[in-house]
């Protein structure tokens, strides 16, 4: 039996499908771990969604900031973006399955056994594994409730910037939303920079990636995380956190870690970016 994290898919099918055969997948023996962002800008989201969801057990997935925003588009009519490639899904006549399907995955998956956790994105250095997975429920719960539409409705937003205890609603949810999957900067202080999005040191000077932030008080625990395909690396010696977003969308390939053995397997994507140029990706 391995466990296999995945990076973001973003619709490749055609990539995961390639990568699960490189790496003998047999969902009745393995499990796969995936960051998130399963839909969008890819040739095919529909599919995607579609076939993680068949899996059943043999596969766990948070939800990144593509999900949720297809979410959005199809609950509250948010404007898709350029570059988005939902329609597929927001025709389908198994619409309505699929999307209550990604409402209820979850922001955060902690295996305390094992100690693995997976994330989308990132964790502001105030947070302790512990109250990580408190406001990650708390957001779950809204989802899949009555208030659904009501949060989708002021999800996009960068404030509040930096965690207080005396946050609460709405305020509270949305900054729970953005460490969780769009985080990547923060200042030494906890304040979260969204403008930024390159490879650590192209940032402002007063920032640094979310994981090398000091008195970061998930350190120690082993984090798998997406989201980041500038990081330029998977692996960051001294941390315990592994980036394995590695840019299938653009072109570049489809990264698995193995949690058991540490091991990477990579599948290229040069013929996604094509693909996804045609699309306008």
């Amino acid at each position: 039996m391995a466990t296999y994290a995945i990076g973001d898919i973003q619709g490749c099918l055609p990539a995961l499908e390639r990568l699960l055969d490189r790496l003998n997948f047999d969902p009745a023996r393995d499990q796969l771990w995936f960051t998130g962002d399963l839909v969008n800008r890819g040739p095919d989201s529909l599919g995607t969604l579609r076939f993680i969801r068949a899996l059943g057990k043999a596969a766990l997935a948070v939800l990144g900031n593509h999900d949720l925003h297809l979410l959005a588009v199809a609950h509250t009519g948010a404007k898709q973006g350029r570059h988005d490639t939902l329609d597929g899904i927001l025709a389908a006549p198994d619409r309505a399955e699929l999307l209550d399907w990604l409402a209820h995955r979850p922001l955060l998956h902690h295996d305390a056994q094992r100690d693995w956790t997976l994330i989308h994105a990132g964790l502001p250095p105030q947070w302790d594994l512990e109250l990580a997975a408190t406001l990650a429920r708390e957001v779950e719960t809204t989802l899949r409730g009555p208030r659904l539409k009501d949060f989708l409705a002021v999800m996009y937003a960068n404030e509040p910037d930096r965690w207080s205890p005396a946050l609460a609603g709405d305020a509270r949810l949305r900054f729970t939303v953005n460490c969780l999957t769009r985080l990547r900067f923060c200042t030494p202080q906890g304040r979260l920079l969204f403008k930024p999005k390159g490879a650590p040191g192209s940032q402002p000077s007063d920032s640094l990636p979310w994981f090398e932030a000091p008195g970061r008080r998930s350190a120690g625990h082993r984090i798998v995380f997406g989201h980041w395909a500038a990081l330029g690396r998977i692996e960051w010696p001294g941390t315990d956190v592994y980036g394995i977003d590695t840019g299938c969308v653009w072109g570049n390939a489809l990264s698995a870690l193995c949690l058991e053995t540490g091991t990477i397997t990579s599948c290229g994507c040069a013929d996604m970016a094509h693909e996804s140029m045609s699309r306008g990706c």
